[in-house]
């Protein structure tokens, strides 16, 4: 950083120096579950252009939340990847996603990126919940998933598995109706907008651990 927005100690004006100009978090939210190429990022960011992106990628990696690799042969491109440090700001998006989504303004209907609904997976799962062990795939359009659940922890990484308990191949938002809006499997397959593989109640009892948080009441005025 060159100049600074705040004259001020606080960690929290230091961190919107670091991620505060628009579509950094989102960049970073893209990068959360493995490396990813420019186009890559830019396809999952609708609206931004290719020369905000380089300044929000150059921007994060002066701050040591990114970095710049070349993959190694076959592939030889460039991609980009959170630093150790960088993978520490998870909490943060879950923070505020849980805080935000209870607003009534809230439209978990809105189109969102692979990444975001995975975000949302680990931010949404409930607190108590039954001892489940699950490995789920998620194959969407452009990108791949893979979850691992157990009564501790739903561990998320980007990649495919040779065997999953369950395979869900959709779109995000498809995903989401599923998750949130309980809307039924066979439902969605008679739609044509899922492919799903494995049981169906172990399915019913992974979806059933995700709730959104209450909304808030409207504000009254006078």
């Amino acid at each position: 950083m060159t100049k600074r927005w705040y004259d001020d100690a606080c960690g929290t004006a230091l961190a919107l120096e670091l991620v505060g100009e628009r579509w950094a978090l989102l960049v970073v939210r893209e990068l959360m579950y493995g490396p990813r190429r420019f186009g890559e990022i830019k396809a999952n960011l609708v609206g931004i252009s290719a020369n905000v992106l380089t300044q929000r990628l150059e921007g994060l990696e002066r701050a040591g939340i990114l970095v710049r690799r070349r993959l190694p042969p076959p592939a030889s491109v460039q991609v980009y990847e959170l630093t150790p440090w960088g993978l520490e700001s998870e909490p943060i998006f879950q923070e505020m996603g849980r805080w935000a989504t209870r607003s009534p303004a809230h439209d978990p209907m809105l189109p969102l990126s692979p990444a975001s609904a995975m975000m949302s997976l680990r931010t949404m799962i409930a607190a108590e919940r039954e001892d489940l062990t699950l490995t789920i795939a998620f194959r969407f359009a452009t990108d791949a998933f893979v979850a691992r659940l157990t009564r501790e922890a739903l561990e998320i990484e980007r990649g495919e598995v040779d065997a999953a308990d369950l395979v869900f191949a959709c779109d995000p938002t498809t995903l989401v109706r599923m998750v949130y809006g309980k809307w039924p499997i066979a439902e969605a397959e008679a739609a044509g907008v899922l492919r799903f593989t494995g049981d169906r109640a172990l399915a019913a009892r992974f979806i059933a651990l995700f709730a959104l948080p209450a909304k808030i009441a409207p504000a009254v005025n006078g």
